[in-house]
């Protein structure tokens, strides 16, 4: 008895001699289990089927690898991007922090002007989540005391104007008085 399975990527539904099954369209575990079966037990074309679901013939033999090592588990989608922070390194951290304590009125781009100078490439962006993760930014540092001025040992004296020497001038003169006058 030859009996057939097909799936239907427009309307994820999975038919055979004996019914349908509805496979719902954000498990995407399941559908490429399907495609595995389909491409491995059912037919031959292996382009053709990875195509039909949405895949390259590349794809398909990694997925098909992935199944082999690690069974239907290994076909869960896995987070894409980098695994780890290149930029923001345990030593770029430490220097972050560091320079931070050193000078804690210091602002972030302050911060990447040091950092750069010591020859590290981050960005702004990147001193500021830094910075936020520790609950560094300057609106969560406590407040600190103002400075105090440092007063002079004998204040000067308070100046007042000097009293005018000479004549006062004319009133509708306009002028200083002449000489010899």
């Amino acid at each position: 008895m030859h009996t057939t399975l097909q799936f239907q990527p427009a309307n994820h539904q999975l038919s055979g001699p004996a019914g349908q099954l509805n496979i719902p369209a954000t498990d995407l575990m399941a559908r490429r289990f399907l495609m595995l079966i389909e491409g491995q037990c059912l037919h031959a074309d292996v382009l053709h089927i990875a195509h039909k679901y949405g895949y390259c013939r590349q794809r398909y033999y990694q997925l098909l690898e992935r199944f082999k090592a690690g069974g239907l588990a290994a076909l869960q989608p896995q987070k894409t991007g980098p695994k780890t922070h290149y930029r923001r390194t345990d030593q770029v951290v430490r220097q972050v922090l560091r320079y931070r304590f050193l000078d804690p009125e210091a602002s972030p781009e302050v911060l990447v002007q040091k950092l750069h100078q010591t020859h590290f490439a981050i960005s702004l962006r990147s001193v500021q989540r830094i910075l936020a993760d520790y609950g560094l930014q300057k609106k969560t540092l406590p407040a600190q005391p103002p400075k105090p001025t440092a007063a002079p040992a004998h204040p000067a004296p308070r100046k007042t104007p000097a009293p005018p020497t000479g004549r006062r001038p004319q009133p509708g003169t306009g002028g200083a008085p002449a000489p010899g006058r």
